[in-house]
Order: C-alpha cells, then sequence, then structure tokens
C-alpha cells in the first residue's frame, strides 16, 4: 500500500497591486466593534473615554481597535486642548471607493 498523498500546500490568494491598497480596509472593517466604532465616530468626533463608555469593550479595547482603523487609514486622531479627538478618515473610504469601481467595471 501507497503512503499517502502529502496536502497541497496552502498559499493565500494573491491580490493585484491594484486591490492590495484596499485590504487593510477589508480587515478592519471585518470585526463588528470596528464597525460599530467608526460609525459613532461618524455621527460626532469623540475621545476613548467616550467611546469607551456607550460600548461593552473596555478602554484599552477600544483603543486598540481605534489603532486598526488608524492603520487603515479610517480614523484620523488629532490633539484638542490636551485631549486626543478621533474622526472619521476618507483615506480608508477612498481606497475602498477605488476598489469598488474597478470590481464595478469587470460586472457584466
Amino acid at each position: 500500500m501507497s503512503a499517502p498523498l502529502p496536502a497541497p500546500e496552502r498559499r493565500p490568494p494573491r491580490r493585484s497591486a491594484r486591490t492590495r491598497p484596499a485590504a487593510p480596509v477589508f480587515a478592519a472593517l471585518g470585526d463588528p466593534m470596528r464597525r460599530t466604532i467608526y460609525e459613532r465616530l461618524a455621527a460626532r468626533p469623540q475621545t476613548v473615554g467616550e467611546l469607551a463608555a456607550h460600548l461593552p469593550v473596555s478602554r484599552p479595547a477600544v483603543s486598540q481597535h481605534l489603532r486598526a482603523l488608524r492603520l487603515a487609514r479610517l480614523v484620523d486622531v488629532t490633539e484638542v486642548e490636551g485631549r486626543r479627538l478621533y474622526r472619521p478618515d476618507a483615506e480608508g473610504l477612498k481606497l475602498l471607493q477605488a476598489w469598488l469601481d474597478l470590481h464595478r467595471a469587470l460586472c457584466p
């Protein structure tokens, strides 16, 4: 009896140069809490403490989610009177829109 064949090597799906910039946006928005945080910030800029007061997660967890949203260029932070105020950043949405436009053009 012959030995079983090894499992095929799994590689991550290949992304084209045009879709690669949107990948962090999809990853960030793939988390329901991050979507909730983003939607709250779209209503008005807020601090970590203001966000955490209305969410079922701790302040450190909110900070981690905000970091992921900042890395995806969906959220920006500014210092206002000694407080760090978070607000939506249109740059991440531009990346997402470019991805959607590219794929919309491929649809019949």
